[in-house]
């Protein structure tokens, strides 16, 4: 079983949409989880953007890493989904992990705007990691 930890700051957006993405694939020994550097609230348009594609979200919460550096858990990738400005604050995991990569997203939580003009924004970065997500499927698929 391949494990990925998709880790971002709150765990309420980019890390959220990542592990559910990756999930939705039904990819055979693969289980995606993620988590924050502090726990954080789900970002209801993000869980709205994720409903118009037949991914469900609502039901996730947001969680920290330390849950998963208190349980000793192990993930083959450690995947950090934090965008470069807000790089210096994106979160290390210092649990053992196979694997690390860095995959730059812009962040939700700091458009601004009104309700449909930051469902718009979040759709172009939800679509980007789609495909991002897809594209690394293909490579764990290889493995």
């Amino acid at each position: 079983m391949k494990t990925i930890l998709f880790v971002c700051i709150h765990n309420s957006a980019r890390s959220q949409m990542a592990e559910a993405f990756l999930n939705s694939l039904e990819l055979q020994n693969v289980i995606a989880e993620s988590g924050g550097l502090e726990e954080g609230h789900l970002n209801p348009i993000v869980v709205d953007a994720m409903k118009e594609i037949g991914i469900d979200i609502s039901a996730n919460r947001s969680k920290s890493v330390q849950s998963f550096i208190d349980a000793g858990r192990h993930f083959d990738y450690v995947i950090t989904v934090c965008d470069q400005a807000s790089g210096e604050r994106c979160p290390i995991f210092p649990g053992s992990a196979y694997k690390r990569l860095h995959w730059s997203f812009d962040d939700p939580s700091k458009l601004t705007g009104t309700y449909e003009e930051k469902l718009e924004s979040i759709r172009k970065i939800r679509d980007e990691i789609g495909s991002k997500i897809y594209e690394f499927s293909k490579e764990l698929k290889k493995e």
